[in-house]
């Protein structure tokens, strides 16, 4: 759990606040009118988060078999929300 903080109260206390983040392990975030504005984290937490963002081994790989329109959807799919399928290579 971050301690949170407003935005007007950090300015005064930024020192102190670095410090909790750098020698306590702790994340804190900058609030403004109660919502959080930004979060002061660790450079190794920051490493860690865009390590996160990199995709695994550098590439994405997608690939989609056939889109086709199939008319009208089931109920059961629509009550589902589901607009898709998965079939087989050679299936009809």
């Amino acid at each position: 759990m971050a301690y949170e903080i407003p935005v007007t109260q950090a300015r005064a206390e930024l020192a102190d606040l670095i410090n909790r983040v750098v020698y306590g392990g702790e994340r804190v975030v900058v609030t403004r009118h109660g919502k959080p504005l930004v979060a002061l984290v660790s450079a190794a937490d920051l490493e860690r988060l865009d390590a996160l963002d990199e995709p695994a081994g550098g590439q994405v790989i997608s690939s989609v078999s056939r889109v086709r329109e199939t008319g009208s959807v089931p109920p059961e799919r629509q009550r589902f929300g589901i607009a898709a399928e998965h079939r087989r290579p050679g299936a009809p």
